[in-house]
């Protein structure tokens, strides 16, 4: 904290002044900074601060705090009642699905059992996908697969980034289900594996095995459901053996 902090007093607690850094975005920023708090723990073992505590201690408005409470609550992260006010709800209610509870939950630590929950999700998701996408891909999304293989291929001479390839391979198999369904399910695919994927590749010390995705391919350019459906639970099973 800096030394010309100036405070003031909130019950027995000394509170910040001054606004940290929020960024460009006062009530997203607030957004994220509580959300990260709460994830973390931070106010398990006390009562939520109230919105004018909050509002003082951040140096923003009175708006822009119960802008970001009202998300936070969307969210499921916390819930209001009547002469209750705001408070934290349990963990079984936060919405899972939503990117941002994601990445927070998922910046952790520790964070193996979480990873390995997400990877049998995607075991339960992504093998259809491909099954789907190897039934309906048109030629403008078998291509689009294509290209996330060779951007794949491409990383591992240092032409591309190995993540952002290993995520354009996997959307593209989810957009190719034409089922909107499994497309919105690219967005927790990409977050959570922008983080697993570090995890996995430091534990197993190799990136995403190029021939395991490459073989989804060819049976989805084979139209052969059933062989697509069964490599990429392989893909997903190689995670999941390199985290258990």
């Amino acid at each position: 904290m800096s030394a010309d902090a100036t405070f003031v007093s909130a019950g027995s607690n000394r509170l910040p002044v001054g606004r940290p850094d929020l960024g460009r975005n006062l009530t997203f920023g607030l957004l994220d900074l509580l959300g990260r708090a709460i994830v973390a723990g931070e106010y398990e073992d006390r009562p939520f601060p109230v919105e004018k505590e909050l509002a003082t201690r951040h140096g923003v408005s009175r708006s822009v705090t119960r802008e970001a409470l009202k998300m936070l609550a969307a969210k499921g992260l916390l819930g209001t009642r009547p002469k209750l006010g705001t408070f934290l709800m349990p963990q079984e209610s936060w919405n899972l699905f939503d990117t941002d509870v994601l990445r927070w939950i998922l910046e952790r630590p520790p964070s193996i059992a979480l990873l390995r929950r997400f990877n049998e999700l995607r075991a339960g998701v992504e093998p259809q996908a491909a099954a789907l996408a190897a039934r309906r891909a048109d030629p403008q999304q078998r291509q689009a697969i294509r290209q996330g293989l060779e951007r794949m291929r491409a990383a591992e001479h240092d032409e591309d980034d190995p993540l952002d390839a290993d995520l354009a391979f996997h959307v593209a198999v989810l957009r190719a289900t034409e089922n909107p369904f499994f497309i919105q399910f690219r967005d927790v695919v990409a977050t959570a594996l922008r983080v697993s994927s570090r995890l996995t590749n430091r534990i197993a010390g190799h990136t995403a095995r190029i021939e395991e995705h490459a073989a989804v391919y060819h049976s989805i350019m084979a139209h052969d459901a059933a062989g697509a459906a069964e490599n990429m639970r392989a893909v997903i099973d190689e995670v999941l053996l390199t985290i258990d």
